[in-house]
């Protein structure tokens, strides 16, 4: 579990150089467009393909964080919270596999996945466009993930794989809004001296729509994207 909270994140990396105070981002991402109920009908009916989907997430989002780690090494706030994520995304890959031992499943070759490809491609080049969109980002992919093993736990029959799935919805709920106020703080405005002009709360909106439109148009299949 990551000891941050917001508030924490908040604190630990404010700099004096960000006199100015920007729009505040909200602690919570509100997604544009809910997930469709058949999404939920095609995991069940292949749950084994979409365990091995999430093993590779789990394991993908573990190494997302160890890249933000050395990439910003002038950054000791992220540096430490993504530490902190690299070990917790780690030891949930961990209990994927263990699910997977216990139905019999192998982990498969890694395929592309289109929703995250998708979404790189609205990042902006620059430093400072760059990592903030890298944030936001990774925030609205960790509240899609909040959702979508709220839904399947929601659609699980009582018992300890629906427990697990439990946890995992809290727990990408905690990461979202940790995502969330590193970008406010690293990130909270651009200026001149910063490669465009978009405030972040105007980012995220704009990302947000974005994935929305993503969404609509990727078809379904047992996986978590």
């Amino acid at each position: 579990m990551i000891d941050h909270d917001a508030s924490e994140i908040i604190a630990a990396t404010a700099s004096p150089e960000l006199i100015d105070t920007p729009k505040p981002l909200p602690a919570r991402v509100d997604l544009l467009i809910a997930t469709s109920p058949a999404w939920t009908e095609t995991v069940l009916a292949d749950f084994d393909a979409f365990l091995a989907d999430h093993a590779a997430c789990e394991r993908k989002a573990s190494g997302m964080a160890i890249s933000l780690c050395t990439h910003y090494p002038d950054k000791p706030s992220l540096v430490l919270a993504m530490s902190e994520l690299a070990v917790e995304e780690l030891v949930h890959y961990r209990e994927v596999l263990k699910w997977m031992a216990q139905r019999g499943v192998q982990q498969r070759p890694d395929q592309k996945d289109r929703y995250i490809m998708a979404l790189h491609k609205c990042m902006r080049r620059g430093t400072h466009a760059f990592l903030r969109d890298r944030l936001l980002l990774a925030g609205i992919i960790e509240c899609r993930g909040h959702e979508r093993f709220g839904l399947v736990a929601a659609a699980l029959p009582a018992g300890p794989l629906k427990q697990f799935y439990r946890s995992l919805t809290q727990s990408e709920d905690r990461h979202h809004e940790l995502f969330l106020a590193l970008a406010q703080k690293l990130c909270p405005r651009d200026r001149a001296t910063y490669e465009d002009q978009t405030g972040v709360s105007q980012r995220l909106s704009e990302l947000l729509s974005a994935e929305a439109n993503i969404i609509e148009t990727l078809p379904l299949r047992s996986a978590l994207h």
